[in-house]
């Protein structure tokens, strides 16, 4: 009987009922409770990936608040997300409410470059140890201090002898800066830094970029949203998992060279520090050497990225607004002068390079939307319900250019941090996150930003290459980069 009703099934029927059990699979899978945010019209399977524009997700999510609101859904194929703009709306979800936005979601491609581990990705007790433990440890190591002023200014003498060798030639900056940042974090994990020569830290730099501009590819974005069909397929995902795995290769050589020469009585860096704490073995599972190699990936790709990609913005601001970089410079030979390098300390009588530097962060806007959030518990939020397992997106962007914040907020304009002719610190500035899962390393990336900013200014002026118009034209991925640009370094 039943070989009978199989054979009697024609093809067509049988694919029609498939078609019917995934659209309902789908239908129920997706489906959202009462009280929800608003939604654009779901389209099976795809849900509302036919609205975006993935080479500027930014227009996509505004059209959306002009039609939705402050907070709506957005599902992505298999992963649904509530973006929340606003600074009322991110102070109530990030402060106020805080403790129920504390957790991650696991997604496929940012956990083959941080894993689930680390001091990005993990949730619950093992993100507070692994964070209150990085924090110390960085304290330790001179963050605040002025023995890491001392380290972050050794590495802009070395950047402003790099610069110097192009003896205000057309070159491409970027690495050159990759490297000079990079090797902060470096000598604070690893306990040394690389020479701009180095064959290895250069291609392992190169790995690192490419990994995150990938992650902006349509085929990336399809792996987060489609991963069981996806990974059957060529594509920059796949470019991604091999760099990623060549990363932690690099991480694993230096941990187990630590391991082979460590001595418990002195802690040289991060991973000496990280190794006591294992051999402790308090029972806990936090420390492991699991998630020290994902600590130590998230130090070296968080601690490089974005100062990195914020100075880049910077230099060429520069280059495209002459009459601001000439005040910045003004401001530097009044106050520092040619005779020394410049110092944490000059920050506070130098108002106008501090304001350039934060109108650097807001219009370049490194971070639009941070890194998502997950409901740790059933929400509500402005009336609205969000439950459990939520993956949220605070979306950052819509305070950094709010027409009811900024004065002139589409023109780079460093009077938006002035007033009376000294610095106005600005509650809607917030490239570093806010409540309790803020940026760690912000201290560091301000220390960075300022002193090698100042020291590049005070010794070179920064100009096009004849014939030649700079464009700030971005590439978005995991971060918000000018395209690649080639820069004069003129001496001053």
């Amino acid at each position: 009987m039943l070989r009978f009703l199989w054979e009697s099934i024609s093809i067509q029927v049988l694919l029609i009922f498939l078609v019917v059990f995934l659209l309902v699979a789908d239908y129920m899978k997706h489906r959202k409770p009462k009280g929800f945010p608003p939604q654009p019209f779901y389209l099976p399977i795809m849900g509302h990936m036919y609205l975006m524009n993935f080479n500027n997700p930014l227009m996509t999510v505004q059209k959306l608040i002009e039609k939705y609101g402050d907070i709506f859904g957005v599902d992505m194929g298999r992963e649904s997300f509530v973006i929340i703009s606003g600074l009322r709306m991110l102070r109530e979800v990030l402060v106020n409410q805080g403790e129920n936005f504390l957790d991650r979601p696991e997604m496929p491609l940012p956990g083959e470059l941080f894993s689930n581990r680390g001091l990005l990705s993990s949730s619950g007790h093992l993100w507070k140890q692994q964070r209150r433990f990085t924090l110390s440890t960085l304290r330790n190591f001179g963050l605040g201090k002025r023995s890491l002023e001392e380290r972050i200014q050794e590495e802009c003498r070395y950047l402003v002898d790099a610069f110097g060798d192009e003896q205000g030639d057309p070159f491409d900056p970027h690495f050159k800066i990759n490297n000079a940042v990079s090797n902060i974090i470096c000598s604070i994990t690893f306990g040394n830094r690389f020479e701009y020569h180095d064959e290895e830290f250069q291609k392992l730099l190169q790995l690192i970029d490419e990994s995150i501009t990938l992650n902006g590819a349509i085929m990336s974005q399809l792996y987060n949203s489609f991963p069981s069909i996806i990974k059957f397929f060529p594509g920059a995902h796949q470019t991604i998992i091999r760099n990623s795995r060549l990363l932690k290769n690099f991480v694993k050589e230096r941990i187990d060279k630590h391991k082979e020469d460590w001595n418990p009585s002195e802690s040289r860096d991060f991973i000496d520090c990280y190794l006591q704490e294992i051999a402790k073995d308090n029972g806990d599972g936090i420390f492991q050497e699991e998630n020290l190699m994902a600590c130590a990936v998230d130090l070296l790709l968080a601690g490089t990225e974005t100062t990195s990609t914020t100075i880049r913005w910077a230099l060429l601001y520069m280059a495209m607004y002459p009459e601001i970089q000439a005040r910045v410079q003004a401001e530097i030979d009044t106050v520092i002068g040619q005779g020394r390098q410049p110092a944490l300390d000059d920050r506070s009588n130098m108002p106008y390079t501090n304001a350039v530097i934060h109108e650097v962060q807001r219009k370049g806007n490194i971070i639009p939307f941070s890194v998502p959030r997950m409901t740790v518990k059933d929400t509500v939020v402005d009336g609205f319900y969000i439950p459990k397992g939520t993956s949220v997106l605070t979306n950052f962007t819509s305070v950094m250019f709010d027409q009811n914040e900024w004065e002139t907020p589409d023109a780079f304009n460093p009077g938006h941090f002035l007033k009376d002719g000294q610095f106005w610190k600005r509650e809607s500035f917030v490239p570093f996150s806010i409540g309790k899962r803020s940026c760690p390393g912000e201290l560091l990336a301000r220390t960075e930003l300022f002193l090698f900013f100042t020291a590049l200014l005070q010794k070179f002026t920064f100009q096009a290459p004849p014939d030649t118009t700079l464009s700030l034209q971005f590439k978005m991925s995991i971060t918000l980069s000018p395209k690649p640009y080639k820069i004069c370094a003129v001496p001053r």
